[in-house]
């Protein structure tokens, strides 16, 4: 339905193939943006706020965005982070205009409307009037207007909030490997080592798409070839939850081994280049298990990345059709020594806008939208690896896409 109440044919049509072929319509249609907007991110889903240890104290509050819609996130003053719309109930003003800060109340500046920071209405200007004139009716009950909740959630210091009460409990709805996965990654108190956003000039689903396509970085990413940070011939894997949205693939290296050849090949690759700077991709086995790059995502727009000693995550957000903001959230942990962070902050150079394997995954998604402009029939072809959306001992393959569009169909109706 839309917010008209009236129902809104699906503005695209997939072809019989079921989600191994994508109707390039999707990426250009604004009715389909539209219906994105209310059926996933406002829907059956579970969205990245932001890190608990932003709100450290009682007051710290962040606005965000789901999607298009404006939120608040907020710590009270018992300790409970709690999340509502950024919309005051009066008339629909925006309540905060700053990104984070400490507040003791919430209050709109245009009519004088307040809330606490779980979002109660606790004070209405003028509520009994001017001078026995005019004020709210006697009807009107201030318990009665709180500010639109989200249910809120954390897992591995990360907090996030749906818009429904039919989401499954966090835990269950990431699926046991997504869990895992991201548990493994976030298993330290992160500290905020920087963060930074990029536009792309894409719909936000092709970016998406980037980083579950397991097998484009061996073609696409130059530097990831070159010195041989992520290649196919590695051991490793996809694991996608029963709903195919959420995922995770993983590369395992041999630290030991690579570090003697690097040293050996002074860090020449077999071809002409060579690094000036090799600590940019020195790295040590942090975790204990061999596992060198993990990329894992959280349906619709949450990516949690670990490349060698670089921890990022990645928030997409739509704006537009065919513009998306990427917002690069660089981590460390408080146990990290001094050594450590200095290594994460060079490796830091590996991805984000200008990253050295990251960059290319900046425009390619707009190379495609500028392709489809006017010239959106037909479908692309999503079958490598077979057509089903399941985890697999292997990464040639385009299941993790698929396991998008098979999550992305059932909750859009489609």
């Amino acid at each position: 339905m839309s917010h008209s109440g009236l129902a809104v044919e699906p503005a695209v049509r997939w072809p019989s193939n079921g989600i191994s072929e994508v109707p390039f319509r999707v990426y250009t249609d604004q009715v389909q943006y539209q219906r994105e907007q209310e059926r996933l991110f406002r829907g059956k889903t579970w969205n990245y706020l932001c890190l608990a240890v932003e709100l450290a104290k009682p007051g710290d509050y962040i606005a965000t965005t789901i999607g298009e819609v404006a939120v608040i996130v907020a710590r009270d003053a018992d300790g409970a982070v709690n999340a509502f719309l950024n919309r005051c109930v009066h008339r629909g003003n925006l309540l905060c205009l700053e990104a984070r800060g400490n507040v003791k109340e919430f209050g709109c500046i245009y009519h004088g409307w307040v809330y606490d920071l779980a979002g109660r209405l606790t004070g209405v200007a003028f509520e009994k009037g001017v001078q026995r004139q005019g004020g709210m009716p006697p009807e009107f009950r201030k318990e009665d207007h709180a500010l639109q909740p989200l249910r809120v959630a954390e897992l591995g210091g990360i907090v996030f909030g749906t818009f429904s009460d039919e989401t499954l409990a966090l835990e269950e709805w990431l699926g046991v490997d997504v869990t895992r996965g991201l548990t493994r990654v976030m298993n330290r108190t992160p500290v905020i080592l920087g963060r930074s956003t990029q536009i792309l000039p894409n719909n936000w689903k092709l970016y998406f798409e980037n980083v579950k396509d397991t097998y484009h970085a061996s073609i696409l990413h130059l530097f990831l070839t070159t010195f041989r940070i992520n290649r196919l011939s590695m051991p490793g894997g996809i694991y996608i939850n029963h709903d195919g949205g959420n995922h995770y693939t993983y590369a395992m290296l041999d630290y030991a081994a690579e570090d003697a050849t690097y040293k050996d090949a002074g860090l020449r690759s077999e071809s002409e280049f060579r690094l000036e700077d090799p600590s940019v991709v020195e790295s040590v086995d942090e975790y204990g298990d061999g596992v060198s790059v993990q990329i894992l995502t959280v349906f619709p727009g949450m990516v949690l990345q670990q490349v060698r000693n670089t921890i990022a995550i990645r928030v997409v957000r739509p704006r537009g059709v065919d513009k998306t903001h990427l917002e690069w959230i660089h981590l460390g942990f408080d146990t990290d020594d001094e050594a450590m962070t200095e290594r994460r902050l060079r490796q830091g150079n590996l991805i984000g806008a200008a990253g050295y394997i990251a960059m290319e995954d900046g425009f390619i998604g707009g190379f495609v939208q500028r392709a489809l402009q006017y010239n959106d029939e037909g479908s692309g072809i999503v079958m490598m690896g077979g057509h089903e959306a399941e985890s697999q001992n292997f990464r040639a393959s385009e299941a993790a896409i698929r396991g998008f569009w098979k999550h992305y169909r059932a909750l859009m109706g489609e």
